[in-house]
C-alpha cells in the first residue's frame, strides 16, 4: 500500500506530531462505510413500518400490503442474486452510491405523487420494485467494501465484520423504533420521506466521503463470456450440493424467511391495527427485539464458542420463532408482547454468528463469493412470498388462526429439522480459520 496508508503509529517523526489525523485517516474508509451503512439500513427499517402502515390505512386491504411487500423483495432477491458480475466490473462504490440515488429518487416520488393525487395503486406497486430491485445490488457493493475498508483501516476483518453486523442490528433496533413513533405523530408519509433523505445521504457519503480509489472494479479485465460467468456459478453450485449440511441450514433458514417475511410486512401491522395499539407498536415490538438481538449478538461473539453449538442454534430458533406469533394470537397486553419479543431477540442473536462462523469454516476461500451468493438467493427465495401468502390467508380466515398455524409451522420446521444426521457435521470444523481453510485446499 502507498500514500496515506502507509503511515504508523510508533509515535516518533511525523506520527509524533500529526498522529491523530493519521489514524482518522486511516478509520475513514471503515467509518464512512458504515456510515453509508447505518443511514441506508435505518431509511429502510423506517419505510417497513410507514409502507405497510401506509397501504393499510389507505386501502383498508392486507393483501394489497402483502402485494407491496412482494413486489418489493421479489426484485431485491432475483437482482441481489444476478449483480456480481456487474458490480465486479462497474466497482462497488459506482454501484453503491448511484442505485442509492436512484432508491432515494423512488422513494421520494411516493409521498409526492401521492400529496398530487396522481399515485395509484399500480405506480405504487411499480416505484417498491424499482426500490427493490436498486437495493439488491446497492446492498450487495457495500458488504463487497467491507474487506477493503478493514485493510486500509488497518483493521481485523473479523472485527469489520463483526462491526458491520451491529451496525445492522443498531439500525434494526433504532430504525423501527423511529418509525413507529414518526407515523404515529406525523404521518406515515413522513416516514417515507425520511427513507428517501436516508437514501440520498448514504450516497452522497460512498460518492464524497470515502477515500479516492477505494471500491474500483474488482475486474479490470474485458468482460468474460456468457459460458465463463456460468461456468464458475455452476462450479459454486456443485460445491453446495456436496455440502449437505449448508444445504440442510440453507432449506430451514428459507422456511423460517418466509414465516418472518410474513409476520414483519402484514402479521404484525395488521395485528398492530386491529387491535388498536397503532404503529408505535410496531415500532416498540420490533427496537425491542432488535435491542436484545444485538445484547444476544455481543454474548454470542464473546462465549458462544465455548458452548455446543446444536444445543445454542436450536435453543435460539425455539426463543426466536413460534413465542412471537402465539403472543400476539392470544390477545395479551402490550407489556406482554414486548417481554416475549425481548426474550425472542436475545435468542435471535445467537443464530447469525453461528451460522457465518459454519459456513467461514466449510467453504474454500476461493468460492465463498460464488457459495454464499446462492446460498443467500435460496435462503431468501421465500421472502417476496411471506406477505403475498400472509395476506391473502388473513383476508380468508382471519388474523389469530393465521398467527396460530405460521406459530406451529416455524416450531416443526426448526426442531424437526434437529433430528436429521447433518447436524452432527457443526462442530467437525470447528475453530478453523481462513489461513487453515485455504491450507487444506489441493495445490495444483
Amino acid at each position: 500500500m502507498t500514500g496515506e496508508d502507509t503511515d504508523n503509529d510508533t509515535g516518533t517523526g511525523k506520527d509524533a506530531i500529526t498522529g491523530g489525523s493519521s489514524r482518522a485517516r486511516r478509520l475513514r474508509p471503515l467509518g464512512g462505510l458504515l456510515a453509508a451503512m447505518a443511514v441506508a439500513l435505518t431509511g429502510t427499517r423506517v419505510s417497513a413500518v410507514a409502507l405497510p402502515w401506509f397501504v393499510l390505512v389507505t386501502t383498508g386491504s392486507a393483501t394489497q400490503t402483502g402485494l407491496v411487500a412482494f413486489c418489493e423483495m421479489t426484485p431485491y432477491v432475483v437482482v441481489k442474486a444476478l449483480a456480481g458480475p456487474l458490480v465486479d466490473r462497474t466497482g462497488s462504490r459506482v454501484v453503491s452510491w448511484s442505485t442509492d440515488a436512484v432508491s432515494a429518487a423512488a422513494a421520494g416520488a411516493i409521498p409526492l405523487l401521492h400529496a398530487a393525487g396522481l399515485l395509484s395503486f399500480p405506480v405504487l406497486l411499480v416505484l417498491v420494485a424499482v426500490i427493490g430491485a436498486v437495493r439488491g445490488p446497492g446492498d450487495l457493493a457495500k458488504e463487497i467494501m467491507v474487506p477493503e475498508a478493514a485493510e486500509r483501516a488497518r483493521v481485523p476483518l473479523e472485527r469489520a465484520t463483526g462491526l458491520s453486523g451491529v451496525t445492522e442490528r443498531l439500525a434494526s433496533t433504532l430504525g423501527p423504533a423511529a418509525g413507529g413513533f414518526m407515523v404515529a405523530l406525523l404521518g406515515p408519509l413522513t416516514g417515507l420521506v425520511l427513507n428517501a433523505v436516508c437514501f440520498a445521504l448514504g450516497s452522497l457519503i460512498i460518492a464524497f466521503a470515502l477515500p479516492r480509489g477505494m471500491g474500483h472494479p474488482a475486474d479490470q479485465a474485458p468482460a468474460a463470456s456468457g459460458s465463463g460467468y456460468w461456468r464458475r456459478f455452476g462450479e459454486g453450485f456443485a460445491f453446495l450440493r456436496g455440502e449437505s449440511l449448508l444445504l440442510t441450514i440453507i432449506v430451514m433458514v428459507g422456511i423460517t424467511n418466509l414465516l418472518d417475511a410474513a409476520f414483519g410486512t402484514v402479521l404484525l401491522p395488521v395485528w398492530a391495527e386491529r387491535s388498536g395499539n397503532g404503529p408505535t407498536a410496531i415500532g416498540l415490538s420490533n427496537g425491542v427485539w432488535s435491542a436484545t438481538a444485538v445484547a444476544g449478538s455481543l454474548v454470542a461473539a464473546a462465549v458462544a464458542h465455548r458452548m455446543p453449538r446444536r444445543v445454542v442454534f436450536f435453543a435460539g430458533f425455539l426463543l426466536a420463532g413460534a413465542p412471537r406469533f402465539l403472543v400476539l394470537a392470544s390477545g395479551a397486553p402490550m407489556w406482554a408482547v414486548l417481554a416475549v419479543f425481548a426474550v425472542s431477540g436475545a435468542g435471535g442473536g445467537f443464530l447469525n454468528p453461528i451460522l457465518g462462523a459454519i459456513a467461514f469454516e466449510r467453504v474454500p476461500h476461493a468460492l465463498r463469493g460464488r457459495v454464499n451468493a446462492l446460498g443467500d438467493a435460496m435462503a431468501w427465495a421465500g421472502i417476496p412470498l411471506g406477505g403475498l401468502i400472509a395476506g391473502a390467508a388473513v383476508a380468508w380466515s382471519g388474523l389469530a388462526p393465521v398467527l396460530l398455524v405460521a406459530g406451529a409451522a416455524y416450531f416443526l420446521t426448526t426442531n424437526l429439522a434437529a433430528l436429521l444426521p447433518q447436524w452432527r457435521e457443526m462442530d467437525r470444523l470447528r475453530g478453523r480459520g481462513a489461513h487453515e481453510s485455504r491450507a487444506a485446499e489441493p495445490v495444483a
